[in-house]
């Protein structure tokens, strides 16, 4: 539930980047464009279908996943699990977009049919419907409505005109956005989004105001100045007001002239008055009848202007609402309390105070189970979830450690719910079955808090199985997969330390760890299957084990070095009845283990030992790959008089991290030819293809062919592979001696060139669709001459297209560095142009590079 790692950091622009420079102003070209373009349309789709929350989704910019853009009426943090979800996974919002089709779905059971995966992680009562978000005609997201299952049936037929108003709305404010976005794309391929959902609230129903007014109280002479608030609230009109404390004591009710009064004697006292209450005579209610409306006053004391008098520097509050809505809640014989959106406490009453044994200072601002100790079971968050999501009434007991049974009713809105607390006798059989039938959502049963400590688990044992399975099947590599482990187990079980080991050669070997101190793990590196350790025997026997205390621990293994952890569980990491290693967790707070999660941590070890193995023998398929990419790019660039050249490669990070990427260096009977290509894919087949491509560029270009030629000869052998994929490729012919050079294009970014003096340019070049495409294809050629002392820059796409930003400004950065930089080191050059790729974390795509220097 915490999100303090989920906040936005300001408005982001589509490709999810924030739109506040470090001055914090709008910069240049940046909109608004959640709030403008998705704000008012959600929420009128909402109200049309007669919902109670409503999200967007929009396409991430690799087009791999749709991210939560926008969420309203529903809590941001009950959906954090699908802020990103892929575009090909079995869920309803993926499939509406992929189809571009509606989907509605009335109830659980429905989504359940339908989508097995999905209601396993929401198990909770509620309809949902969906329908593509289009710009100018292409779908480019989601909008989602959700709506309460209880609430009167609605046909399929009836959901597409309801949202349809709403849908033409968002798609002609995204279309509008996109035309005036910048980038040379096609104005719809920018609507993109990649940053954290925004949260909107729903229009909250109209209360009574609060009015506040201000006094300035002389105490030495009872006079008194007021703004025209504090009059009306008083009944004065300021023509008749004399300005002393008499006149506000005749509207001042008789039986509260005390309190007024006590305020002077708080002021001298305690230099303040905190909420003092009276009633003011109310003259709406007529001559006949005198009424009086209640209002408080808290107040500073301050020095005069000459320091002598002594003035009370006070705000007069209208009581109206929140003091009666507060006198009468404490009057009640039940608790009350009240939870925002999130599920922090905002009010309870006294009565609830004395029924869960918890302060009202400590439970304001906070989750309710992370105070009162015995409501950390998982099953009492899930109530909240349970209401939030089904906007339906939840009831269930509990039974506190004084053994005494409590029955607690949730009465949720958009907003937040109001909670009842009563005493309540022991439940029977009947009464069980009657309580479960009028509950929304799965029932927990009425059992009492256990004798020992009670992990403050996050949501079910079953959500997190599923989650974790999830999220396994998108990790490819070992590191993606250790990734992933420790980024569920830690938040979801309150884990504090992790540590994945891998056996090998009957060693055991770390993998990855998370929590522990400083070299605390060194003496545990390479320990043979015969080692009395529990993380050893846990494998060896296949059987998970459970320490919940240090004592537990070192009775089992005397003498075993123990470092800050209270709480130990030590899983094997089997798969397919092969050991694959251990999997340790460490809690910092002494741990009692509750079937369910003994249950549920076993599991999730056997998938992450499944995950394991499968990414080993990705990595092993991976490096046979990248011996292949390593062997088909040119080892050394032929020495050349009157030019230095230099090359880098980056593999990309996703997929097998090999694609299609290649340059080299070719002497002919004119001059050399410099050449870059780039083979869409990242697999082996995209290498080898590559490979044929460097090849025939290189027979052609050797064979003394003009440069057109080459290119136009090399698509057509493309073309005659039927490898159903596409290339492009810069290819330039440059005499050393003159610096004269011939250059063609085919679908590639365009080159760089560094000047003599400084400064970069990019070079405008005629080009020719990309290879592959048209087997007949013609080829412009374009004529450059080279000063001394430039540099040429020939590079593929992954250099320049990062997520968040389009190709036009990662060419202008590259160019940039390129002419910020000094160019006496061509190897230093090409250094400092691939240094931001090279330390990014998530490289999508390969990255090549060649630098010419013409001396």
């Amino acid at each position: 539930m915490d999100e303090s790692a989920a906040v936005p950091d300001g408005p982001r622009s589509p490709d999810g980047r924030s739109r506040r420079g470090g001055d914090g102003r709008v910069r240049a070209g940046d909109t608004g464009w959640i709030e403008d373009a998705l704000a008012a349309p959600l929420i009128e789709a909402v109200r049309d279908l007669g919902g109670y929350g409503g999200l967007v989704y929009l396409r991430s910019r690799d087009r791999r996943s749709l991210v939560l853009a926008m969420v309203t009426g529903v809590p941001r943090s009950l959906l954090r699990t699908w802020w990103r979800v892929p575009v090909g996974g079995a869920l309803p919002m993926a499939e509406s977009y992929r189809r571009a089709e509606n989907l509605w779905l009335p109830d659980e059971r429905a989504t359940m049919v339908r989508f097995p995966h999905f209601t396993a992680g929401l198990p909770y009562s509620f309809g949902s419907a969906y329908r593509p978000v289009r710009a100018g005609g292409e779908a480019v997201g989601v909008l989602v409505v959700l709506r309460s299952a209880a609430r009167s049936p609605l046909d399929a037929e009836a959901v597409e005109p309801a949202l349809r108003p709403a849908a033409q709305a968002m798609e002609e404010r995204l279309t509008r956005l996109a035309a005036g976005l910048p980038g040379t794309r096609p104005a719809t391929d920018r609507v993109e989004y990649d940053g954290e959902p925004v949260g909107v609230r729903l229009p909250t129903p109209a209360v009574h105001p609060v009015r506040v007014g201000i006094i300035d109280w002389d105490l030495d002479g009872d006079q008194c100045t007021a703004d025209d608030e504090a009059l009306a609230l008083l009944g004065i009109d300021r023509a008749d007001f004399g300005g002393t404390m008499a006149d506000i004591e005749a509207r001042v009710s008789p039986d509260d002239l005390h309190e007024l009064r006590a305020c002077r004697h708080d002021a001298l006292t305690l230099g303040q008055v905190r909420s003092r209450h009276f009633r003011v005579r109310d003259d709406a209610a007529g001559e006949a009848e005198a009424g009086y409306r209640p209002v408080e006053l808290w107040g500073h004391l301050v020095r005069g202007r000459t320091g002598s008098g002594r003035i009370l520097v006070g705000a007069l509050v209208d009581a109206v609402s929140g003091l009666r809505a507060a006198e009468a809640a404490e009057r009640l014989p039940d608790g009350v309390f009240s939870l925002d959106q999130d599920g922090r406490v905002t009010y309870a009453n006294h009565r609830c105070e004395e029924l869960l044994g918890g302060g009202r200072e400590a439970l304001l601002g906070r989750y309710p189970w992370e105070v009162i100790t015995w409501l950390r079971d998982p099953a009492y968050e899930d109530r909240y979830r349970a209401a939030m999501l089904s906007q339906e009434q939840v009831s269930f007991l509990v039974r506190n450690p004084a053994g005494n049974w409590l029955s607690f009713v949730l009465y949720p809105d958009v907003h937040g719910l109001t909670g009842r607390v009563r005493p309540a006798g022991p439940p029977t059989e009947a009464e069980t079955a009657h309580e479960a039938g009028a509950t929304a959502g799965p029932v927990p049963g009425a059992v009492a808090p256990p004798p020992g400590p009670v992990a403050a688990a996050r949501a079910g044992a079953l959500y997190h199985v599923v989650q974790m399975a999830s999220v396994l099947t998108q990790a490819v590599t070992v590191e993606d997969v250790c990734r992933a482990v420790s980024e569920q187990l830690l938040p979801a079980f309150g884990v504090r330390e992790l540590a994945l080991y891998r056996v090998r050669d009957g060693r055991m070997y770390l993998l990855w760890e998370s929590g522990y101190p400083e070299g605390f793990l060194a003496p545990f590196e390479g320990v043979t299957l015969d080692t009395q350790l529990p993380g050893v025997h846990a494998l060896t026997t296949r059987l998970p084990l459970f320490f919940e205390s240090p004592e537990d621990l070192s009775v089992a293994y005397p003498g075993i070095t123990l470092d800050r952890m209270s709480a130990w569980s030590f899983l094997p990491l089997i798969a397919s009845g092969h050991p694959v290693g251990s999997c340790i967790l460490g809690w910092d707070t002494p741990h009692r283990f509750t079937p369910d999660e003994r249950s549920a941590l076993t599991a999730l070890s056997g998938l992450a030992a499944q995950a394991l193995e499968r990414a080993r023998l990705y990595d092993a398929e991976s490096a046979v790959a990248r011996g292949l990419q390593e062997g088909l790019l040119p080892h050394r660039l032929p020495a050349v008089e009157g030019l230095r050249t230099t090359g880098r490669y980056l593999p990309g990070t996703q997929g097998m991290a090999i694609g299609g990427d290649w340059y080299d260096v070719i002497t002919t009977g004119r001059g050399v030819g410099l050449v870059i290509g780039d083979v869409e894919g990242h697999s082996v087949g995209a290498a080898a293809v590559m490979g044929q491509l460097s090849s025939a560029v290189h027979a052609f270009a050797a064979s003394d062919r003009p440069p057109q030629e080459v290119i136009t000869h090399t698509n057509r052998h493309l073309a005659e592979l039927e490898a159903d994929v596409f290339a492009t490729c810069c290819y330039i012919e440059l005499d050393p001696r003159t610096g004269h050079a011939f250059a063609v294009r085919a679908g590639h970014p365009p080159p760089l060139l560094r000047h003599p003096g400084g400064g970069a340019q990019t070079l405008d070049l005629a080009g020719g669709v990309m290879l592959g495409v048209q087997p007949d294809a013609d080829y412009p050629v374009t004529e450059l001459t080279l000063a001394p002392g430039s540099v040429l820059a020939l590079y593929t796409d992954g250099l320049v297209e990062q997520p968040g930003s389009d190709i036009e400004t990662g060419i202008e950065e590259v160019r940039r560095c390129l002419a910020d930089t000094p160019a006496d080191s061509v190897e230093a050059l090409a250094d400092r142009l691939v240094r931001t790729a090279r330390r990014a974390r998530e490289r999508p795509d390969d990255v090549a590079l060649l630098l010419t220097a013409y001396r």
